[in-house]
């Protein structure tokens, strides 16, 4: 009847770490990147692109992007990173693609594309311009004039539109080999008054996202005020704040929209004060949005300012750049690392570098467990030896607990007295799963957010280590025509990584309480389920981790045989 009563416990307990983990991750962890491959008829084959652009779920186009990117005059863009155009009509960066990434692991799919204007189909573009009472500034219908055809960064170009008034307005535009543009705005009066002028600029889109924002990944708006990053402006607050926007004063910093691996800012001159507006107009057309202090633009005089837009890829190693070499604040915080901010970058740079030797993602995380698990050999060491104790002392501790079965507190007294005599820890084993937990949370964030892991191929079947392993016995291996939900959907790395965590239980000393030996009898088969749908990157380097403290294990038992034969005793 006891056995019996423990068995459910440890049924009910399982359960609930299996289905409450479920929906807890939904909700706040998102385990890995969308599948990559998928089997069709047996065979493995890329995902197709669902929309054709990362960015927005917004609705169907108005025209389609090829009619409206020809109807107004252009300059081309073009780059080792960006290929483009700026509309000549209201001086508007709204056509840029990222040369440098697909949308699927498909050969032929199509680049990334981050920008699309206005009256079409998930337009976002972004723009620079001057307010000011009684002055007759440009608008979005201002057809400007191209000092050259295209921008390069070899090659400026230059906007420039006179208002027939006594004011020239001109935008001097230079972009790097990366994803940074510095935009030059200059007014000049040649007026017989003085003028005021007030600069600013913005970056647009209809829509939000479609990657959610969640508690471990801010998606969405964002930006750096007063040397802080803020995360905690979502596209609901700026729906509810109405007209008025979301508000942030502050001197230098920047601002804009971030996804999880695309990011739009706008980033003002760090030596002056901005007021930045996240705010919200009809169909869902958000913009985020700097101004800076009016000046008054005296007769024969010119007022220049300058500030830069980034548009692209949130490369780590060029979001660090900017921010040294550019003196932008914090702008390496355009990747959401989180509170484990000063642990994930020295994991994913050391990652990083194992990638640029071997040149394989999984060989890297293989190499990186290694590395983790030299530097914790000693910590693990004085683990087994622990645990090993706890084996050799189990006959004594069965027999105290069949002399005090009817008088638990003089059993606990007991067993500590005997922990003592022995001296073992029957918490030394926790210490090294304590440790493991902020490695393990750095390498979800990394191989989620970095983009220097999107796309990334292991072997054989695993071509994507950042999304869940695509292949399982489930539809068997893709021969039976459907697609198993992600709980159940188990591939072969989260198998073998139960089978592994089965076995490591296997050798470790057995609880003395009957239902902890139930749970932890069942634990291995519950994980497994649980790490299915998280990345594969992930898998493999729990599986790695459990194959090392495995070997680890029995190295110390041959070393110490005597420990063997207590447990055989």
């Amino acid at each position: 009847m006891e056995n019996n009563r423990n068995m459910i416990l440890a049924i009910v307990l399982s359960a609930l770490v299996l289905f409450g983990w479920s929906f807890l991750s939904e909700r706040f962890f998102p385990t890995a990147n969308p599948p990559a491959t998928q089997i069709v008829d047996g065979k493995q084959v890329p995902v197709p692109s669902a929309a054709g652009s990362p960015v927005s779920n917004t609705p169907a186009a108005l025209r389609d992007r090829a009619l409206v990117l020809g109807e107004t005059p252009r300059v081309k863009i073009d780059t080792p990173a960006l290929s483009g155009s700026i509309n000549l009509k209201g001086a508007r960066i709204d056509d840029l693609t990222l040369t440098r990434y697909r949308e699927t692991i498909k050969k032929d799919s199509p680049p990334i594309r981050l920008l699309s204007p206005a009256g079409s189909k998930e337009s976002y573009l972004a723009g620079f311009g001057w307010t000011g009472q009684g002055l007759a500034a440009p608008t979005a219908d201002t057809i400007w004039t191209a000092s050259a055809p295209a921008l390069t960064p070899a090659t400026p170009v230059t906007l420039s539109w006179d208002n027939g008034q006594g004011q020239r307005f001109d935008i001097n535009l230079a972009v790097d080999k990366d994803y940074m543009f510095t935009v030059k705005q200059t007014v000049t009066n040649t007026g017989t008054g003085a003028v005021a002028a007030q600069p600013f600029g913005f970056v647009s889109r209809h829509g939000v996202f479609k990657d959610p924002d969640s508690w471990t990944i801010h998606i969405g708006p964002m930006g750096v005020f007063n040397g802080s990053a803020n995360y905690d402006i979502n596209f609901e607050d700026v729906d509810e704040a109405g007209n008025a926007g979301v508000q942030n004063s502050s001197k230098g910093g920047w601002l804009g929209f971030t996804d999880k691996y695309w990011l739009t800012a706008l980033v003002p001159d760090q030596g002056t004060s901005m007021n930045g507006t996240f705010r919200v107009g009809s169909d869902k057309a958000y913009q985020a949005d700097f101004t800076t202090e009016a000046q008054i633009v005296q007769p024969g005089k010119a007022l220049s300012t300058t500030s830069r837009f980034f548009a692209g890829a949130k490369e780590v190693g060029v979001l660090d750049a900017y921010e040294d070499d550019l003196g932008i604040k914090q702008f390496d915080r355009g990747i959401d690392w989180g509170w484990f901010y000063w642990f994930e970058k020295p994991i994913f740079y050391l990652l990083d570098w194992l990638f640029r030797v071997f040149g394989n993602f999984g060989v890297a995380i293989i190499g990186l467990t290694l590395i983790i698990r030299l530097l914790m050999f000693p910590i693990a060491q004085k683990q087994f030896k622990s645990m090993a104790g706890m084996r050799a002392v189990q006959p004594k501790m069965k027999a105290l607990q069949e002399r005090h079965k009817d008088d638990k507190p003089r059993l606990q007294q007991e067993m500590l007295k005997l922990y003592q005599q022995e001296k073992i820890n029957p918490l030394a084993g926790c210490l090294p799963i304590l440790l493991q937990i902020p490695i393990f949370y750095a390498l979800y964030k990394v191989l989620l957010l970095t983009i220097e892991m999107r796309h990334q191929p292991f072997a054989l079947w695993i071509k994507d280590l950042s999304a869940p392993d695509p292949l399982t016995p489930v539809n068997l291996f893709g021969l039976l025509n459907f697609t198993p939900p992600s709980m159940i959907a188990l591939g072969v790395l989260p198998i073998l990584l139960g089978i592994s965590m089965w076995l490591q239980f296997k050798l470790n000393p057995a609880p003395a309480d009957p239902v902890q030996q139930q749970v932890f009898g069942i634990m291995p088969w519950v994980f497994m389920f649980i790490m299915a749908p998280f990345a594969a990157g992930l898998q493999l380097y729990w599986l790695t981790n459990n194959i090392l403290s495995i070997a680890q294990q029995k190295w110390l038992y041959s070393r110490h045989p005597a420990l063997s034969q207590a447990e055989a005793k």
